[in-house]
């Protein structure tokens, strides 16, 4: 017996008619007739009560009618599900992000991919930008967000947007109402405590602090230190330091901390596997390519 045969089977005893269902299923009413009697055959009783004029199930093929009904369905869905996730529109992907864009580009690129396709499941993970390329080698993730390209043989980055730094300050500090700063005015805070990650890094990141205070002529007092970006706009929304950071981050904590652009730039790129096949990653970066990352003021 074969699902062929099962669907010859469902379609005449839905019909109860040789000539009408041979029609139906495009084959000539001797050979269903073959099928059927085959079934019959095999399963060692009859399905059909036959009479020149009538055709009427037996109670067995009732039974059978009815069940294998739920079996074509379950494997009919099982295979679209199968043919989805080979397409990558089932699935789930593993993404690493910065906390930057936490309430300003990746909420918006997550509906793109869920309006488009809603049966991907997005991961989320905070990864710290020294951790991105092990996290990748190791399939921990499947693609990451990150403020440098990739260092390691075997991974690939695509560039997706540059933006400001700027100065955070508590909404109460005496240049809150200032929109832009030069370079140079920066010097004027250089006796204010700043919360900062550690500039001793190796990251890009802290090198492009460092060229911003060096930039602007003074070595930071720093009260704090931290790589947890949401954490250091919590110390300066409570009046414990100043800081420098992308200018996406303006979309955390509105009216408790102003954000002053300055003129250094950050920049935004995607990572992933070269030659990664995962269907559902491949799709994420046609979402990617298609998505429009200016940020919103």
């Amino acid at each position: 017996m074969n699902l062929q045969q099962i669907q010859y089977f469902l379609a005449l005893a839905d019909e109860l008619h040789f000539w009408k269902t041979s029609e139906k299923v495009f084959i000539t009413q001797s050979a269903l007739s073959r099928h059927i009697k085959s079934m019959e055959q095999e399963l060692g009783f009859d399905l059909f009560e036959r009479d020149k004029r009538n055709v009427k199930l037996t109670s067995a093929g009732e039974f059978l009618r009815d069940q294998y009904a739920k079996l074509l369905a379950d494997y009919e869905s099982v295979t679209r599900r199968a043919r989805l996730i080979a397409a990558g529109e089932v699935g789930a992907i593993r993404i690493g992000f910065p906390a930057s864009i936490t309430f300003s580009v990746l909420p918006d690129l997550l509906l793109a991919l869920h309006q488009k396709h809603p049966h991907i499941v997005a991961q989320m993970i905070e990864v710290d930008a020294s951790d991105v390329d092990p996290f990748l080698l190791a399939h921990r993730i499947d693609i990451a967000f990150n403020r440098e390209s990739a260092k390691a043989k075997g991974l690939t980055s695509s560039h997706l947007m540059t933006e400001n730094f700027a100065l955070v300050v508590p909404a109460g500090h005496r240049f809150a109402d200032k929109r832009e700063f030069k370079l140079q005015d920066l010097y004027k805070l250089r006796d204010e405590e700043f919360v900062l990650p550690a500039l001793n890094g190796k990251s890009e990141h802290a090198s492009q602090l460092r060229a911003i205070f060096q930039g602007a002529g003074f070595d930071p007092i720093i009260h704090v230190e931290s790589d947890f970006g949401v954490a250091l706009l919590g110390l300066v929304a409570k009046g414990l330091g100043i800081s420098i950071m992308p200018i996406s981050y303006s979309h955390h904590l509105k009216h408790e901390v102003n954000f002053i652009k300055i003129p250094p730039t950050s920049d935004l790129l995607a990572l992933w596997r070269e030659g990664d096949a995962n269907p559902a990653l491949q799709i994420f970066l046609q979402v990617i390519a298609a998505f429009d990352f200016k940020l919103a003021p």
